[in-house]
């Protein structure tokens, strides 16, 4: 599908509250057609996507991601229990926590890392033409990061699920929640 249409058919699935806001952009190659062009996403005229953004920041490593403060990982009791089985009860309650904490960042970690690796090596015009073709449920539980923001600027999503998703995106990429914030204020201005 050439540039143009693909351009057109996701900025008529943008939520209204993003028209204007959000835009595709692509760079092409004029001389060198087998080269693939870069794609950004643009946000009130700032390119919030690519791998050389300051604005969003980008792990280079598992312990880059381990150390970040900002990182608010939710831990359940059947964490702690599956922690205070493996130790046989020899770890003092309070050090349970921090376990199965440091355990799911590492998971975490891991998965990020991934999605991330994933995202500078992807072509956004397959990715674009995927989310197209697939069912927006799918698009949201994807551990693809671009599918992730696509759907969530998607009008096909709307306040109530966007609200019940405020757990899950805890989890998500930086870029990934950016684009949930940036949704979410589209509710807070009504």
């Amino acid at each position: 599908m050439a540039w143009s249409k693909l351009k057109q058919q996701l900025e008529s699935f943008l939520s209204p509250a993003l028209h204007g806001r959000v835009e595709y952009l692509s760079t092409s190659y004029r001389y060198l057609p087998d080269k693939a062009g870069l794609c950004y996403i643009a946000v009130d005229k700032k390119n919030v996507l690519n791998m050389s953004n300051t604005l969003i920041r980008w792990y280079q490593t598992e312990l880059e991601i381990k150390n970040d403060s900002d990182i608010q990982i939710p831990i359940n009791n059947e964490e702690i229990e599956a922690v205070r089985k493996d130790t046989k009860g020899s770890v003092p309650e309070d050090r349970l926590k921090v376990i199965a904490r440091s355990r799911k960042i590492a998971e975490y970690a891991k998965e990020l890392l991934s999605a991330q690796s994933s995202l500078s090596k992807s072509n956004f015009t397959a990715i674009a033409n995927k989310f197209l073709s697939i069912s927006i449920e799918e698009s949201i539980e994807s551990n693809d990061i671009l599918l992730n923001i696509l759907a969530l600027v998607d009008r096909r999503v709307g306040k109530k699920r966007i609200l019940n998703m405020t757990e899950k995106m805890k989890l998500k990429h930086p870029i990934v929640q950016y684009f949930f914030e940036l949704r979410l204020c589209t509710f807070e201005n009504k």
